[in-house]
């Protein structure tokens, strides 16, 4: 089975989580025995299994008249009239099953995808709910996305639009749609859910199949060992934060700061926030935490150091399909705090794996850890069963096997289709 995976980059450096995730089932799947390429806009590895898509001269050139047009008009990536070449790509033709790990934000015009379904099964993993609107990658409290958009109240929502064309573009998405030949792969129960309602997406079969992790490389470490190696104090409690940017709201920069001001004088005194990513100085000088910067990190083991290092994970998302680093703290049996939002609560369970606030309640939030700080016992129980859950449930090969099902299954009808059709024409 020849399976060709389709994202940005090749890596979270460009790709973000889709790249993590999209990479995490590639290595999978070729250590099952599948031979799994990927093709991205930008490479960052070196792995011969990876190729850049390229564009011709005259290809770029076009690209980029039309998108001084189109994105005036509010339209994002239609402009891209290479994409339908990605099918004379070799790596492309030669596969028997197409997967998309995300299109949008620069990547692939959606107006391609009748072109590069038709020939092959495609699979299309759910990152975000981009599939589902207008334009936003996550809609918040907007439910316009369920009748057909327009009048956006999140124009500014990456993927951004400087105009409101969000009813045109649902339009088309929803003319494009039925001309596809696709399977949704949904992360969390909660996309498929939505993809479930959205009149876009409920066309398309839908299957729930959670991310994975390694988790022979996100394993509990000596938690003295790692605080050592970061210079943390052995004699204080250690709270630690994934930054990306504080003032992202989706990822809740904004609740956390609420939350660590909440905490009581004392305890605030016998505890320090590690932080990896960006604002950490931005950070400590608002919470008056004593804070420990790591900067960016895109390296497993420091991270897996990092994990292991803290009590205790703090994830204030607004919004999320899944949340990777939850789930990487989890693997290396730190529980989480988080809020009760997208796909968070399938893995973060309160009193089992983390605890989960209320949307938007800082001050609960800030209760959740306090809780679990003074708690030594439960937090011990919680680290134990963070690291069962994670083997159990999100174990590498377990994740690479669901989808090997999925494709298998897809292909298995493909075939049937095809005989069906030559007995038809051998009669005719």
């Amino acid at each position: 089975m020849k399976v060709v995976h389709l994202w940005k980059s090749d890596s979270s450096f460009r790709g973000g989580g889709g790249a993590i995730s999209m990479h995490r089932l590639h290595s999978g799947l070729r250590t099952a025995g599948i031979d799994s390429k990927i093709l991205c806009k930008i490479k960052t590895t070196q792995s011969p299994n990876v190729e850049v898509l390229q564009k011709g001269s005259l290809a770029r050139v076009t690209d980029k008249l039309l998108e001084q047009f189109t994105s005036r008009l509010g339209l994002n990536d239609v402009h891209q009239l290479s994409s339908f070449q990605i099918k004379q790509n070799p790596t492309f033709a030669n596969a028997d099953l197409v997967h998309f790990h995300g299109i949008h934000g620069g990547f692939i015009n959606y107006l391609a995808l009748p072109a590069l379904t038709a020939d092959k099964p495609a699979v299309f993993t759910l990152k975000d709910m981009w599939m589902l609107t207008g334009h936003c990658g996550y809609a918040f409290d907007c439910d316009r996305w369920q009748t057909g958009c327009g009048n956006c109240p999140y124009l500014e929502t990456p993927p951004e639009v400087t105009r409101d064309a969000t009813a045109l573009e649902w339009k088309l998405k929803d003319w494009i749609y039925d001309r596809l030949n696709l399977t949704l792969v949904c992360p969390s129960k909660w996309i498929a859910d939505l993809a479930a309602q959205s009149p876009l997406t409920n066309r398309f079969p839908i299957h729930h199949i959670p991310h994975g992790i390694n988790t022979e490389v996100f394993h509990p470490l000596n938690v003295e060992q790692c605080r050592l190696e970061l210079n943390l104090p052995l004699d204080k409690k250690v709270l630690m934060f994934a930054s990306v940017q504080l003032s992202d709201e989706r990822k809740g920069g904004d609740l956390l700061i609420k939350a660590l001001q909440n905490l009581p004088p004392s305890l605030k005194a016998e505890t320090v926030l590690l932080v990896f990513g960006k604002d950490a100085k931005a950070l400590a000088s608002t919470v008056g935490i004593a804070t420990y910067d790591l900067g960016y990190i895109n390296e497993d083991r420091a991270k897996v150091v990092a994990y292991s290092a803290a009590d205790l994970f703090l994830f204030p998302t607004r919004a999320d399909v899944f949340g990777l680093v939850s789930l990487e703290s989890q693997a290396c049996g730190t529980p989480v705090i988080s809020f009760n939002v997208g796909g968070v609560p399938d893995h973060v369970r309160p009193k089992i794996t983390g605890y989960l606030a209320p949307p938007e309640d800082a001050k609960d939030f800030s209760k959740g850890i306090v809780e679990l700080l003074e708690d030594d016992a439960l937090r011990q129980q919680m680290s134990q069963q963070c690291r069962a859950i994670a083997e159990r449930e999100y174990s590498l090969p377990l994740y690479a096997q669901r989808h090997i099902n999925l494709y298998e299954q897809l292909l298995a009808t493909q075939n049937s289709n095809l005989k069906t059709q030559e007995m038809i024409l051998g009669q005719a």
